[in-house]
């Protein structure tokens, strides 16, 4: 939500922000958003949480931006919630070498949010530019995705100054940013939907649903002389899924993409939330399901995902 159209910077802008080049653009919190308790509450609920996190490994977190910017609390961080070890160099000074590090932790942080269907709502630049905003935009995406023990504050949002160069003038802007939403849409309790009440109230209609999607299904794996006859189980390891985008968008998945004999769990839920990400790229909305659920054979949550493909793509 814009308040006001670009206008002149105002006296809110420090001097040390207007060291613009043409058309490059900065943003800064609104000093009133900061004192706001539960603006406050949300940083202290984060820093306690990274404290905690961190704690064997002797890092305190004070202030994220002087914290996060490097890359190097935030690849610590990463490591411990997804028990993974990341190939980066351990300390660099350089404005280069941090932006390298802060490159190539982020991209391991995409690839486990993206196929989940979050907004990644920062960069490199903005991340180490220590901006605020993009840093709690990304550690509340953490937080959610990890399952943090915290209560994250609801409604939490901002007001941001955006200063932007053009023509040799400062222009400035307020917009509105939203931090966090309820509890239940942040930790992906979705409201319940059509199949739930399928489920409880109608399961003689469930034969008829399954039915149509099957069909659906088959018009296009038979190209490949495939054929479905259990969507509970032949859609759980997640390659169907993917050469079923691959035929709906009409496109060859290269095969180094994905498992096409998945062995492992792990492998499995790989290929589910990969095709995911397809149907991301392919402009569906994010599934109500997560990859797990999928590959436990949970039929709601496959039934879901394919009702999607099918309100897109059954005039093919």
């Amino acid at each position: 939500a814009v308040d006001a159209p670009m206008s002149p910077a105002s006296a809110d802008v420090h001097p040390e922000d207007t060291l613009l080049e043409e058309n490059e653009e900065r943003m800064m919190i609104d000093p009133t958003s900061k004192e706001d308790p539960k603006f406050k509450e949300l940083v202290k609920v984060l820093i306690d949480w990274i404290n905690d996190v961190l704690v064997e490994e002797r890092i305190i977190v004070k202030q994220l931006e002087e914290d996060f910017y490097d890359g190097q609390v935030l690849q610590k961080l990463l490591e411990k919630l997804a028990d993974c070890k990341l190939n980066v160099a351990e300390v660099t000074q350089s404005e280069i070498g941090q932006k390298q590090k802060l490159q190539t932790v982020l991209e391991a942080v995409h690839g486990l949010l993206r196929p989940h269907g979050w907004a990644l709502q920062w960069t490199v630049d903005s991340i180490h530019g220590k901006n605020l905003v993009a840093i709690l935009h990304l550690l509340v995406a953490l937080a959610m995705h990890f399952r943090a023990p915290i209560r994250l504050p609801e409604h939490v949002s901002v007001q941001v100054v955006v200063v932007r160069k053009r023509e040799g003038l400062l222009h400035s802007s307020h917009v509105t940013e939203e931090l966090t939403t309820t509890t239940e849409r942040m930790m992906g309790r979705f409201e319940r939907d059509a199949f739930d009440t399928l489920f409880d109230h109608a399961p003689d209609k469930l034969s008829v649903v399954k039915k149509s999607l099957i069909t659906f299904v088959n018009k296009h794996l038979n190209k490949l002389n495939l054929e479905v006859t259990e969507l509970e189980t032949q859609f759980a390891d997640g390659v169907y899924l993917v050469l079923l985008m691959g035929l709906l968008e009409d496109y060859f998945v290269p095969l180094h993409n994905f498992y096409l004999t998945p062995e492992s769990f792990d492998q499995k839920v790989h290929n589910v939330a990969f095709a995911f990400e397809l149907m991301l790229d392919g402009g569906l909305k994010t599934p109500k399901a997560r990859p797990e659920d999928v590959v436990n054979l949970d039929l709601k949550s496959t039934l879901r995902v394919l009702y999607n493909l099918f309100t897109k793509y059954k005039d093919l």
